[in-house]
């Protein structure tokens, strides 16, 4: 298992001199660190201890941009609803900070530059944004909650 310390080490390594991909392998370790884009935390795709050939493609083969909205099937004879998923692991915060209302609730209109959420990541904060235009139809995760890479967090009625 790879240390913490030196995983955190890599990750600031890599925002430092901007780099979007990072694979290292020795014959005790292997970790691989992708990033989207320069504004975004490094996602760990793989990392093993001594991994068998096999392991060594762990994790996406590409990385999926933030908030990619991806179409969800709705009944028959409605318009397909769209998710905003999350780009990372981490937690989900609704607003900038406690005492301030949340980016977006049910009801609200989002463009692609409307930011929705932020997740903190390595004690990182990232906006999220819609990246879709639409009606927020439902929120699905909750404030402080611990989310996963891939999750949704919101259902989208684009316009």
């Amino acid at each position: 298992m790879i240390d913490i310390r030196k995983l955190k080490e890599l990750v600031r390594l890599m925002v430092a001199n901007d780099l979007t991909e990072l694979d290292l392998r020795d014959s005790e370790e292997q970790v691989t660190l992708r990033r989207d884009g320069l504004n975004q935390v490094p996602q760990v795709v793989g990392a093993a201890g001594a991994p068998p050939a096999s392991a060594a493609t762990a994790g996406p083969s590409t990385p999926a941009s933030a908030s990619e909205p991806m179409a969800a099937p709705e009944a028959a004879g409605e318009q397909a609803l769209a998710t905003i998923e999350s780009p990372m692991v981490g937690t989900f915060y609704a607003a900038s900070n406690p005492d301030s209302s949340p980016f977006v609730a049910v009801g609200s209109s989002v463009d692609p530059d409307t930011v929705v959420c932020m997740i903190e990541a390595m004690k990182i904060f990232n906006e999220i944004k819609a990246e879709c235009s639409g009606t927020i139809e439902k929120v699905l995760v909750s404030n402080g909650e611990s989310i996963e890479f891939g999750q949704p967090l919101f259902i989208v009625r684009p316009t």
